[in-house]
């Protein structure tokens, strides 16, 4: 290992969240898990919206270069000019940073300006900005505003985009004096730090996701038992204070530790091994549904720059749902299948098969009705014609998640979440594992990818079939839930 480790704002960020995440990144980088392919899909995205915001700056000129002494040599030779300079690059004291847009202000001043991908401006974006001034000033470049570009979430395109309408563009320097305080501070510790032959060891907690899912998690995590403290249901805070105790697995929570009812729960099932159910509530769900049951679920895409005309940054557009219907108690569940074809807009086509598919009678059951509901209300706005239809269905929708967000079923294989991908196997066996898509994110992106990319035909079949499957199986698989549910409710009569 180099004796001299110099710190990069990506570092500084690393450095932010967690040390030890940092120092292995600059000592041990082949321990770093290759990018997955849908965190690659948002960096991607990422980089088309800067270089679409650099259309704000139509005489800028761009000193981005593959090598850091290239970015520093070009930078300083094109300062001179004072013109709005993309991806400038500055080097001080052991720190590197690029900047976004390095546009002149007033004299020989520079305002700084960076562009993210985002709808709001996270403390995370002011962090990175303090980091880039601190390095810009000790490389001597008078900054006079920090500025931060950043998506309008009321932007909606209209023919072709507008750069203009699309950012929004925001002031940030008097609200970087808490992110610049002690920043020397944390930026010489952090040198100090990496250049120490000895990784760091950080206590497990809430930063191993925040602000984002560390890539490290995996391996630092993987002394855990199986259900550890930090799976209590919406007790993140309380897991980590356990494990500062020692306290590693669920069953082992002292008795005086105070739990909520929930994970009060979750405790007496992990120590008994068996399910928590009550039978009571359960029944009253079910008498609640209505026949013929129809289990539905919708897949969606987002983009950061809108495609379709009369849609927004990061709209869920609608372009697959599975419906399996089931007519009457015992009957045979038949499945009804929409997946888009081609480029063009598909929600009228998905509206279109919805209404056929779904009856005007009965439950509609879906698993977090937000979602669902959410998009058909979008889709009555995009498409009033169906409005009257769309708010009919949405009445007679039924969340699934409820018996399982309120404990009325929890099992203990659950591991604190009552998400479908963890409820379904769960509570009916039926894995995930094994399909070529397992994931709502990556049917997304296989979408995009058959739709927008470059495919050969067999490969967009694959992809097609695999998103079918996947679809399927969530609308099949809550067949399955409320079939088991069905069953246990009637043990005790």
């Amino acid at each position: 290992m180099s004796g001299h480790k110099n710190l990069s704002k990506s570092r500084y960020m690393n450095g932010i969240q967690c040390h030890k995440a940092l120092w292995i990144a600059i000592n041990e980088p082949l321990r770093i898990p290759k990018v997955n392919e849908t965190t690659q899909n948002i960096f991607d995205q990422g980089h088309l919206l800067g270089e679409l915001a650099q259309a704000l700056f139509p005489d800028g000129i761009n000193v981005n270069r593959p090598s850091i002494s290239e970015n520093l040599r070009d930078t300083k030779s094109a300062l001179v000019l004072r013109k709005p300079l993309f991806e400038a690059g500055f080097s001080a004291a052991r720190l590197f940073c690029r900047v976004d847009v390095l546009n002149p202000s007033q004299g020989t001043r520079w305002d700084i300006i960076e562009v993210k991908s985002t709808t709001e401006i996270r403390d995370e974006h002011l962090h990175d900005v303090a980091f880039q001034l601190h390095c810009c000033l000790l490389a001597g470049i008078e900054v006079d505003r920090c500025r931060i570009i950043y998506l309008d979430r009321d932007y909606v395109k209209n023919g072709e985009i507008d750069p203009v309408k699309l950012f929004k563009s925001e002031d940030v320097t008097e609200r970087l004096a808490g992110f610049t305080s002690g920043i020397e501070e944390r930026i010489d510790e952090m040198l100090e730090m990496i250049a120490s032959p000895v990784c760091p060891e950080t206590p497990l907690g809430q930063h191993c996701n925040a602000p984002y899912s560390c890539v490290l998690q995996e391996e630092c995590w993987a002394f855990l038992p199986e259900n550890h403290v930090m799976t209590l249901y919406y007790g993140k805070k309380l897991g980590e204070d356990l494990l500062i105790h020692g306290i590693k697995d669920i069953c082992d929570i002292p008795s005086d530790v105070a739990l909520n009812p929930k994970q009060q729960i979750q405790k007496d099932c992990v120590i008994l091994g068996q399910p928590h159910i009550d039978r009571d509530a359960i029944r009253k769900f079910l008498d609640n549904l209505k026949y013929p049951l129809y289990f539905m679920d919708f897949e969606t895409f987002m983009t950061a720059i809108p495609i379709y005309d009369g849609t927004r940054p990061y709209q869920s557009i609608p372009f697959q749902f599975s419906v399996h219907e089931v007519k009457s108690p015992g009957a045979k569940p038949e499945n009804i299948s929409f997946l888009a074809e081609g480029k063009n807009d598909p929600r009228p086509e998905f509206l279109l098969a919805l209404q056929k598919a779904v009856g005007k009678s009965g439950t509609i059951l879906v698993y977090y009705e937000a979602f669902e509901k959410t998009r058909l209300k979008e889709l009555a706005a995009a498409f009033p014609s169906y409005e009257s239809w769309v708010n009919g269905i949405a009445e007679k929708i039924v969340d699934l998640l409820g018996p399982f967000k309120d404990f009325s079923y929890y099992h203990p294989a659950q591991g604190g979440s009552a998400s479908l991908k963890k409820v379904m196997p769960a509570v009916t066996g039926i894995s995930y594992s094994g399909l070529g898509i397992s994931h709502g994110d990556v049917a997304s992106l296989r979408y995009m990818q058959a739709t927008f990319g470059e495919t050969s035909a067999g490969e967009r079949r694959k992809i097609r079939e695999d998103l079918l499957t996947y679809c399927g199986q969530d609308t099949g698989g809550m067949v399955s839930i409320v079939e088991t549910l069905m069953a246990e409710s009637r043990r005790l009569l």
